[in-house]
């Protein structure tokens, strides 16, 4: 049993936020697929989405039970454990979209990379506050742009250049938190723009048709520019108040594509309005303002660089979803977090949630 004392000191403001989501994804995810299944598993998404949630609420009370500090002795077996997930993907992985991102299990279809980002972040947190002075030189760093490059290839040959990109972003807002200096981590990122061109040639034709169509979806009306032109319709259409819920003639009529996954915050827009889409962003701002104070007033180093590397995995995914989908960012398809249907992201991300109000809990030391 956990100690009063100690429950307590759970984040509780966290706790509504993500509650709120939770619970609003259901009413969303419900709305957007009832017409994609015959009448009696009209509500599979919707049921199968709940069934998790409350799976996944379990294994948050599982994670309180354990100090975050114990994630450290299992930061090496974990990463290994990933590159092999990862691995195993290119040889048993299944594919759908154009992409081998999963693997079947049975009944249960498992997407390695949603849980690499958790890992990452564990492992990286070892790796920054074990070589903390390290970061003064660019020989420090290799070791630790080495243990990320690894699963960013592994991704990015699925193809999944929008989970490759969250890499790249936890890595950058944990340095920065580490404490690296400013003008290295500008040298870095000024590399990385310089190699942009030799990039280009490695990606895919449909990643650079999707580039090209974020710059001018009309490029492609009917192909890759649909999904931005028909979300942009959704999302003007819903006005101040929305449509309703089951109203949206987007969403209900298919013309959204993907629009209980990726695309679920046009759905938002569409049959919940402006008002309803700022409820949402608002949620997300209190999730993410818990989620720094958590990284600040952490007991210790390998706490706060957890916290700021799961914070950083949020705010790009809400940023870059959000913006996908009002067509000021290029599709990626990086699900919005805790809202999208998807079992392996939800876990992903409720698992953090998890880390997050351990960390939180256990901020001052319990005398007794």
């Amino acid at each position: 049993m956990l100690n009063q004392r100690l429950l307590k000191n759970l984040d509780f403001v966290l706790i509504g936020s993500v509650l709120l989501l939770v619970l609003i994804s259901l009413i969303v995810i419900g709305s957007a697929t009832h017409v994609n299944n015959p009448s009696e598993t009209r509500y599979w998404y919707l049921e199968r989405q709940g069934t998790f949630i409350l799976i996944n609420i379990l294994i948050i009370f599982f994670i309180l039970h354990f100090d975050y500090k114990s994630l450290e002795k299992f930061s090496w077996p974990l990463y290994i454990l990933n590159i092999v997930m990862l691995a195993a993907v290119m040889f048993i992985g299944s594919s759908a979209l154009g992409a081998q991102r999963w693997i079947q299990i049975g009944s249960f279809t498992i997407q390695p990379s949603e849980f690499s980002k958790i890992i990452m972040i564990i492992f990286l947190a070892r790796l920054l506050d074990k070589n903390i002075n390290s970061l003064n030189s660019f020989k420090g760093l290799i070791p630790i742009f080495i243990s990320v490059g690894i699963p960013f290839a592994l991704v990015l040959k699925q193809p999944d250049m929008g989970t490759s990109l969250v890499f790249l972003a936890i890595l950058f807002g944990m340095l920065f938190v580490a404490g690296i200096r400013i003008k290295h981590l500008a040298a870095i990122i000024g590399v990385g723009l310089a190699f942009i061109p030799i990039f280009w040639q490695f990606l895919k034709d449909y990643q650079k048709q999707r580039l090209l169509v974020f710059i001018d979806p009309n490029v492609d009306p009917l192909g890759s520019g649909y999904h931005i032109i028909q979300s942009k319709i959704a999302i003007g259409s819903g006005m101040l108040f929305g449509k309703g819920l089951f109203n949206g003639t987007q969403s209900q009529l298919n013309f959204l594509p993907e629009n209980h996954t990726d695309f679920i915050f046009a759905v938002i827009g569409e049959e919940l309005g402006f008002i309803g889409a700022i409820i949402i962003l608002l949620l997300y701002l209190i999730v993410l303002l818990r989620s720094i104070k958590i990284a600040e007033s952490a007991r210790d180093n390998f706490g706060t660089l957890l916290a700021a590397g799961i914070t950083s995995m949020l705010v790009f995914h809400i940023l870059v979803n959000v913006g996908m989908t009002a067509g000021i960012m290029p599709v990626t398809g990086i699900p919005l977090p805790l809202m999208s249907y998807g079992v392996s992201s939800l876990t992903n991300n409720m698992i953090s949630i998890g880390i997050l109000l351990n960390i939180y809990m256990r901020r001052q030391k319990i005398l007794f």
